[in-house]
């Protein structure tokens, strides 16, 4: 099995097209054709369907098509492992981003790390952690900032290094009819509110679906589907309200965010409560807690079986050192906190 053969088989397996796929590739498609039957022969099974010239994949080539994409990108991340021997001069870092950290604090990293190194390219892909962690896994990805517990069992490490409160985003203007203007609100109240809601495949969509589901009751879209700087500017359009990370409203002056936390009641003082606290009906008001599932722990992922390449390694160093900077000068945004020690 060569090389050759499996990036073939990729291109067609993605155009579902040979002549495409060899247009694409620049080589004659007989070529890409002998390849491909040559690769079939050796595995002892049809990857293709050609029925009627419509291509499609067979069992085989379905099975076949990840381990294929990951292959190559080992290969190519070792290729660009030895060249960076040359002491960070070229490289490539490949990282994954939730889209909060990318309207975030995420460009400041960018740019202390490019001024360090130059010659090193960053590609940035911005998605929803579950779907950062799926290319993290295939190995498109050299590294990925994700979103805390991961889903099933992916075989990365991970480092927390942020913690970021969720807040009600509102327009500013918005009347307290509509937004109670207090320093908190529940998740109680965003029953019978209009919100403003995230495509499927984001964390944050289910976190806010399943604590008011937790509360007792079904949430109520005016829109939903959209990307995070669709939401916001949907909320400042004054369609609803969102749940968001605090962090994403740094320099929105037409939004407000409001902290949302869980009232608890208990028949006595609580642990947090200050033995002079007031009661409301013969029961004590313990401290509002941010409940968890609106408290988001971000981590640092990476694949356990392959080691990272110098360049990522040296991106890892520039993040942590920038966090822990920014948390000492307090520059961090508003209601995140590092998970980083010096």
């Amino acid at each position: 099995m060569q090389l050759q053969q499996l990036s073939y088989f990729v291109a067609v397996a993605e155009v579902r097209h040979f002549t495409q796929a060899a247009e694409i590739l620049r080589v004659a498609q007989p070529s890409l054709s002998k390849q491909i039957r040559a690769l079939e022969t050796e595995l002892g099974a049809s990857l293709f369907s050609r029925a009627r010239g419509n291509i499609t994949l067979t069992p085989a080539g379905e099975a076949l098509l990840p381990l294929a994409k990951r292959i190559l990108a080992d290969v190519d991340t070792a290729r660009l492992e030895v060249q960076e021997l040359a002491g960070l001069r070229r490289g490539r870092v490949r990282l994954g981003a939730t889209p909060s950290l990318c309207a975030g604090l995420l460009a400041d990293v960018l740019r202390r790390f490019h001024d360090a190194y130059p010659g090193i390219r960053l590609l940035v892909e911005e998605g929803g952690s579950r779907d950062l962690v799926r290319e993290l896994t295939r190995g498109s990805l050299d590294l990925a900032l994700v979103i805390l517990p991961l889903h099933g069992d992916p075989p990365l490490e991970t480092t927390p290094i942020l913690r970021e409160h969720l807040v009600v985003a509102s327009p500013a203007g918005t009347s307290p009819a509509q937004v109670p203007r207090r320093a908190h609100l529940r998740i109680e109240d965003l029953r019978n509110r209009p919100l403003v809601m995230f495509r499927s495949g984001y964390d944050l969509r289910e976190a806010t679906i399943g604590a008011c589901r937790a509360a007792g009751f079904e949430p109520r879209f005016a829109v939903e589907g959209g990307e995070m700087d669709a939401v916001l500017r949907f909320v400042e359009a004054g369609l609803g309200i969102a749940v968001v990370p605090s962090m994403v409203l740094a320099g929105r002056p037409g939004l407000r965010g409001t902290p949302l936390v869980l009232t608890e009641r208990s028949n006595g003082p609580g642990p947090d409560v200050p033995a002079d606290a007031g009661a409301v009906g013969g029961q004590q008001l313990r401290r509002a807690q941010p409940p968890p599932d609106l408290l988001r722990t971000i981590a640092l992922a990476r694949r356990k079986d392959v080691q990272p390449t110098h360049a990522a390694r040296a991106f890892q160093d520039t993040l942590m050192t920038f966090l822990v900077e920014a948390a000492l000068a307090g520059s961090l945004p508003a209601g995140v906190e590092t998970l980083v020690s010096a």
